[in-house]
């Protein structure tokens, strides 16, 4: 098989680094060679964090570069933006339509970029946009947002829904469990 990339980005403090964890446990679990990198930027002050997710039948490095991802996986639609240049001509964008302020517009030095959506259609990109913060409230939690985009992730994936159960399982304390496949499922079915 064909090496598949596949970049999480988002906001520091919003889980993009637990998606990539039971993305990873995912893959290695259905047998494919999986390599992740988790590469920060600042991300305790609300800055873009960025996690490449490689897997196939033998991938020798961890990084992808500007035109080889097959997926963005967004947590906020600036961050889709921010990292466009990186996706495949055929590639897919599963966003969160969530806006959160970066820096430069808090401090009024730049202004939040309208229309985002339309802009990355526009580009070429196929978009699936969904409000993944009031799907992740509807499953009890707001902090539910990685999981709800796992779970419109697997839409696009031939894998076995006890297999995205698996990782879950293995990887949210069990408190947290039951709230975590509802958002999985809340997403999934969008």
């Amino acid at each position: 098989m064909e090496t598949k990339n596949i970049m999480i980005v988002g906001v520091g403090g919003q889980g993009s680094l637990l998606a990539s964890k039971l993305l990873g446990h995912l893959l290695l679990s259905q047998g494919y060679d999986v390599k992740v990198s988790e590469v920060h930027g600042m991300s305790q002050r609300g800055g873009s964090v960025v996690t490449y997710v490689r897997y196939g039948d033998q991938v020798h490095s961890p990084i992808i570069d500007r035109g080889e991802a097959d997926f963005i996986v967004s947590f906020e639609i600036l961050e889709a933006a921010r990292w466009l240049s990186y996706l495949k001509k055929d590639g897919q964008i599963v966003t969160n339509t969530q806006m959160i302020d970066p820096m430069p517009v808090i401090t009024g030095a730049a202004e939040y970029p309208q229309d985002l959506e339309a802009k990355l259609k526009a580009s070429g990109a196929r978009v699936d946009a969904l409000d993944c913060l009031k799907l992740a409230e509807e499953a009890g939690s707001s902090k539910a947002v990685n999981i709800v985009l796992l779970g419109r992730l697997s839409h696009y994936f031939d894998l076995p829904e006890d297999a995205w159960m698996a990782s879950l399982e293995a990887n949210v304390p069990p408190k947290f469990l039951a709230m975590n496949k509802k958002a999985f499922a809340l997403g999934r079915d969008y």
